[in-house]
C-alpha cells in the first residue's frame, strides 16, 4: 500500500516507505497535525540518542555508520539568499 501511494503521489520518483510513513498515517487519524509529526518522532527517538551519548562517553570513542558518502565533493556553501 505505501509504495503505491508515493508512486501515485511522487511519480518518477524511487522513494521507499518506511516505519514512520505509516506512522504518519496514525498519527493523522489521532488528530496530530503534520507540523507536529517530526517532534513527535524525535521524542522517540530521544533514548536511543541518550543510549549513544553514554556509550561515547564511556568508550571516548564515536559510533560511525556503516555507510561512506558518494557524493559530489568539493562543493562551494552558497547563502541562502544565493540560491
Amino acid at each position: 500500500m505505501g509504495v503505491q501511494v508515493l508512486q501515485e503521489a511522487k511519480p518518477g520518483r524511487n522513494l521507499q516507505t518506511n516505519v514512520e510513513f505509516y506512522t504518519a498515517l496514525l498519527l493523522r487519524e489521532l488528530g496530530l497535525t503534520p507540523d507536529l509529526f517530526s517532534p513527535t518522532f524525535a521524542i522517540g527517538r530521544t533514548a536511543g540518542w541518550t543510549g549513544h551519548i553514554l556509550e561515547q562517553r564511556a568508550t571516548g570513542r564515536l559510533i560511525r555508520p556503516q555507510s561512506e558518502y558518494v557524493g559530489p565533493r568539493d562543493l562551494r556553501f552558497v547563502p541562502v539568499e544565493g540560491r
